[in-house]
């Protein structure tokens, strides 16, 4: 008997296609994935509706070349969140459900956590703050509650006493961190505490791990999802609490289409389930920040105190303006005398390679990706000069390409010099590097380099922003932020918000169970904001600061903004359409701002011009339905192509 399955695809297109089946041959239900002809290509589809006859019109039914499942992966609500994250993202709903769902062939067994290694629970007893804290989210009839605690204050120990609690009602329970070596810490952690009724979701599993992880939730076979970002699609059908860890994390928006973030995406959920969204975070973000100020929006809880020993560190800085060298005299001596001690040092630098500025000082020449509005960074361990947007590498160069001068130089230094030069400075003393360049053909050497690192085989970690938040190491005395104004150049206004962050939670890693904790802040500026509210400890301070200096401006959280990127690999056709898009857009658009089209900060990246119109408004509803339209309306050239941000947090 022929039926027909209405499907969509994973292409740019928010429409249902109809393809024909044989019952005797394949079983479909909604919900399940299967391969499909389109156009030249086969590709997946997700079937939302099974129907007895074909829906009227001229056009050809093919039919499906096979299933893929035997049982559904999703259902309605699912399909009904693709819906709103297509009309609030301006992605296709067939992109947002190849997003939400594994791409998995089969099932396996997971083998990536063993519970025979899990951590035991120790049996913690809650300060008065901590258990106040979890009486009011579990006793209050609010939807969205805010820890707001000073590093090692306990943050955790209250998420999991709330999701244990949520579980013994019968709920379930997404917990979100932002990094995938928190997501595994945490899962050792609770893997024996809630009895293997876990499921863990991340980009470190293969695609069959995690389609039987998914299996496993969507067969409510657990009550407990821990996982990055995209874990908040976890098919629960009794979802009742989302907890988001370090919520002001950047990794919790997506850098693609789909452009989702989060946090919005949890507030959708839990609205919808009429569940409870806890955040937490020592640095919120100036969003979260505004919406507490309103305990009606969002009730603030404030953990002021560290648990377990060990009191806040002593910050101070350390003025580089007149030193040359990577390391200033006061963060040598400090390491000096922390290592004799017995004592380990972690470091932090958010620029990886070896140096990343090559120039002529003859005629000025800078090297540049052939590809990309950026220069090379150097490599010294690979011998290579890579570009971090695109990818591309190239041999160094000894002499100028333009002018043929051997009087060049690489100057700059990322964290593969800063390696180097603690090797030659603390000969005596193991040190280990954390970055991209480390773990991208080896991801269990995050976990390994940690683990080391926990036990004291390792004297000084080094790394980039997986070492700044989240983890506990109580024999870390010192830390020490190498180069603290690296963000603040950046033309975005949210990079002092950025740069106090990394700050402070950077600075949380010490003195976790030793008062003797220190911290050393190297930077240029030091007048900076940004920088003197962290170093004072003032977060507070800082934000309510911020929070004026936005009201003023009419930024966000003061207003909402809209990134559109008009990009191509003919410049000159990146501007005609993104111009013509801009007077479009002033045309159609109501109580809406928009600026541009300009030249992106970073112009061309992957040997594509991008051009940006920048849209905002203090009235999204009527920005976003006005966008809808008029977006419903451009026929862009054939070699041009658009991307739209919806509040972006990047906008380079």
């Amino acid at each position: 008997m022929t039926k027909y399955a209405s499907v969509v695809v994973p292409v740019p297109l928010r429409t249902e296609f109809t393809y024909s089946f044989e019952t005797d041959s394949v079983d479909l239900l909604p919900g399940m994935r299967v391969m499909v002809p389109f156009g030249n290509r086969k590709i997946q589809a997700y079937v939302i509706d099974v129907l007895d006859s074909a829906p009227s019109g001229d056009f050809e039914i093919k039919p499906i070349i096979r299933a893929i499942d035997k049982e559904p992966l999703f259902d309605r609500k699912d399909y009904e969140l693709a819906l709103w994250m297509e009309k609030f993202y301006f992605s296709s709903r067939g992109e947002i459900l190849d997003t939400m769902i594994p791409g998995g062939r089969r099932d396996v067994v997971y083998g990536a956590l063993d519970a025979d290694n899990a951590i035991p629970r120790p049996d913690v007893v809650l300060s008065g703050e901590q258990e106040n804290a979890v009486r009011t989210v579990m006793d209050s009839d609010s939807s969205m509650f805010y820890l707001f605690g000073v590093t090692g204050s306990g943050k955790t120990e209250v998420f999991l006493r709330c999701a244990e609690e949520v579980i013994s009602r019968g709920g379930q329970v997404i917990y979100l961190v932002p990094e995938i070596t928190l997501t595994h810490q945490l899962a050792l952690q609770v893997l024996k505490r809630f009895k293997n009724n876990v499921a863990v979701l991340h980009s470190g599993l293969t695609d069959s791990q995690r389609i039987a992880q998914w299996r496993k939730i969507k067969r409510s076979e657990v009550g407990l999802v821990i996982g990055a970002r995209s874990a908040v699609f976890a098919p629960f059908s009794n979802l009742k609490m989302i907890i988001i860890d370090e919520e002001h994390e950047n990794s919790y928006k997506s850098g693609n289409a789909p452009r989702y973030h989060a946090r919005q995406v949890a507030q959708k959920r839990i609205s919808d389930c009429g569940g409870k969204l806890l955040m937490g975070s020592a640095t919120p973000s100036l969003e979260a920040w505004h919406l507490m100020q309103d305990p009606s929006k969002m009730v603030r809880i404030n953990l002021t105190r560290r648990v377990g020993g060990g009191s806040m560190p002593k910050v101070v800085v350390s003025d580089m303006t007149r030193e040359n060298g990577i390391f200033g005299p006061l963060l040598q001596e400090k390491m000096h005398r922390t290592l004799a001690d017995g004592k380990q040092v972690i470091l932090f630098l958010n620029r990886r390679g070896y140096s990343y500025y090559f120039h002529c000082r003859s005629c000025g020449y800078e090297l540049k990706c052939p590809h990309c509005d950026v220069t090379m960074t150097y490599h010294r361990r690979r011998n290579l000069l890579q570009c971090h947007y695109c990818g591309h590498s190239q041999r160094p160069v000894s002499s100028c390409p333009q002018c043929g001068s051997m009087d060049v130089m690489y100057s700059g230094f990322g964290t593969e010099q800063v390696e180097q030069e603690l090797q030659r400075l603390f000969p005596l003393y193991r040190t280990a590097r954390l970055d991209t360049d480390t773990v991208s053909s080896d991801r269990s050497n995050i976990q390994r380099t940690l683990d080391d690192f926990r036990e004291g085989k390792i004297n000084i970690l080094l790394g980039t922003q997986m070492v700044a938040k989240g983890l506990n190491f109580p024999n870390v005395r010192l830390v020490g932020i190498v180069m603290a104004d690296s963000g603040l150049m950046i033309p975005d206004f949210r990079a002092e918000e950025r740069t106090f962050d990394l700050i402070v939670q950077v600075s949380g890693r010490s003195g976790r169970s030793d008062s003797a904790g220190e911290v050393v802040v190297q930077t240029r500026m030091k007048d900076n904001p940004a920088i003197s509210y962290a170093v004072n400890g003032d977060v507070e301070g800082f934000f309510d600061m911020e929070l004026g200096v936005r009201k003023d401006t009419s930024f966000p959280p003061f207003s909402r903004m809209v990134n559109i990127v008009v990009r191509s690999t003919n410049a000159a056709a990146a501007r005609k359409a993104a111009d013509d898009l801009a007077s479009l857009l002033r045309g159609g658009l109501k109580d809406t701002y928009v600026y541009g089209a300009a030249e992106c900060p970073i112009e061309k990246i992957r040997a594509s011009y991008r051009f940006q119109i920048l849209l905002r408004s203090q009235k999204p509803a009527s920005m976003l339905s006005g966008l809808n339209r008029v977006i419903g309306e451009v026929k862009l050239p054939y070699n041009v192509s658009m991307d739209i941000d919806v509040d972006p947090v990047d906008l380079l």
